[in-house]
Parts: C-alpha cells; sequence; structure tokens
C-alpha cells in the first residue's frame, strides 16, 4: 500500500473531494485525520474506522487559526506525527466585480487562502521536525484561465499556487515537498449547484467531453502525498480533461 502507516491530515474531509481523498488514502494504507465545518465529517471516520482504519474527526473551521493550532497538537497526541497534509477545503461566494460585497470577498479569501496559510503554517514545524512531510493543496484550473463571476475564488486558486512555489523553496531543505492540484468540473455538491445551463456549456470546452468526478482529484492527491513523487515539489498538477487554456 502506497501511504503505509503514514499520517494525513485532510481539510474539508467530510465531502466531495475531501471525502473520495479520505476513503483513498485509507485504502492505501493512511491514518485519517479529517477536518471540516461540518459534523457529518464525524460519520465518515465512523465508516473508515468500521473497515479497519485508524481515524480521527475534530470540527474545525480553517480560517481560526488558534483552532487549528488546537487540532494539530490533538493530532499529534493521538498519532504522534503528521506526514501528509491536504489543504482541501473550499468554498464558493459567485458574483459579478461589480455586485459582490466585501463580506463575499472577505469570506472566501478566508477559507480557501488564509486557511490554507494557517494548517500549513501550523504543522510545517511538525513536518520540519520529522525531517519528511508532503503537502498539498487545491488550487483551479480558473487560476490558470480566469473565470467569470469569481474574482474572489479565482484571486485565492492563484494565491495557492504562488504560495506552493515560495514553500516548496523554503522548506524543501527539512525533506518537505510542496505541490498544489488544479481541478477543472469535477462533479460534487457545489457544482451540483451550478445552473444546467452552465453545466451544459462547460463540457463544450473539455476535450475530453465530461466533467471529472472526485476520485480523480483524490488519485493526483494520492501521487503527490506519496513517496512516488519524492522528487516532485513546487508544481500546480492539472486535472480537468484538457480544459485549461
Amino acid at each position: 500500500m502506497r501511504l503505509q502507516n503514514k499520517v494525513a491530515l485532510i481539510t474539508g474531509g467530510a465531502q466531495g473531494i475531501g471525502l473520495a481523498t479520505a476513503k483513498r488514502f485509507a485504502k492505501e494504507g493512511a491514518k485519517i485525520i479529517l477536518w471540516d465545518w461540518d459534523a457529518s465529517g464525524q460519520e465518515v471516520v465512523d465508516q473508515l474506522k468500521i473497515k479497519g482504519s485508524q481515524a480521527l474527526f475534530k470540527k474545525i473551521s480553517v480560517t481560526d487559526e488558534a483552532a487549528v493550532n488546537d487540532g494539530v497538537a490533538e493530532a499529534l497526541k493521538h498519532f504522534g506525527r503528521i506526514d501528509i497534509l491536504i489543504n482541501n477545503a473550499g468554498i464558493t461566494r459567485d458574483r459579478t466585480l461589480l455586485k459582490m460585497t466585501s463580506r463575499e470577498w472577505d469570506e472566501v479569501i478566508s477559507v480557501n487562502l488564509t486557511g490554507v496559510f494557517n494548517c500549513t503554517k501550523a504543522v510545517a514545524p511538525v513536518m520540519k521536525e520529522q525531517n519528511y512531510g508532503r503537502i498539498v493543496s487545491a488550487s483551479s484550473n480558473v487560476a490558470i484561465r480566469g473565470n467569470f463571476g469569481q474574482t474572489n475564488y479565482v484571486a485565492t486558486k492563484t494565491g495557492i499556487i504562488g504560495m506552493t512555489k515560495v514553500w516548496a523553496m523554503e522548506l524543501g531543505r527539512y525533506g518537505i515537498t510542496v505541490n498544489c492540484i488544479a481541478p477543472g468540473f469535477i462533479k460534487t455538491a457545489m457544482t451540483d449547484a451550478m445552473p444546467e445551463a452552465v453545466r451544459k456549456q462547460s463540457i463544450a470546452h473539455i476535450p475530453v467531453g465530461h466533467w471529472g468526478v472526485p476520485d480523480d482529484i483524490a488519485n493526483g492527491y494520492l501521487y503527490l502525498a506519496s513517496d512516488e513523487a519524492a522528487f516532485v515539489s513546487g508544481i500546480c498538477l492539472t486535472i480537468d480533461g484538457g480544459a485549461a487554456r
């Protein structure tokens, strides 16, 4: 198994891509720490335990620096180490620039960008002490091509690519790789809320002719979190069926 006895912290793990990643990592032998602000994450952990995996859930908002630090301390007390951090938590508050409120801007920045900063800053010293770590964050292909009505979201996902490159430079000497993934359209509850016309139009711009599923991204996370990617750092892996342009 590719993650045998590795301890993986996954944010936003209660549903969608995070849920698929937790299941995939557990199948590959990882011990799972699952964070989400949705209490249903406990049900996910309970199911993983039934299947024989070691898992821990904590209800956390990644925007709360103190809660993140407490969560890391609890995880260390429980498992003794953290080998992998998957910064997967994210939200959207879509609106065109002329209609976007300051609150909508701040909410997305707080979760998608500051949340990644908070979690990585809390976990990086642990990985430095171990002289080993894998950090993978969720960007998006809209960071590359832009997207109508997503000023706040695109800003965060572009920022994640930049932070990834900086952290790869800063942390590499400590045995830590830092990468990100840029998903395209993936079928989740978030994208299911999009208007039908928009969903149909989006498929016309995907060369493979269909949306992805959460497992497509979980597989990307798995590769970058594994020892197979020991010499891969500072990259953004696009998984979008060829749609980025």
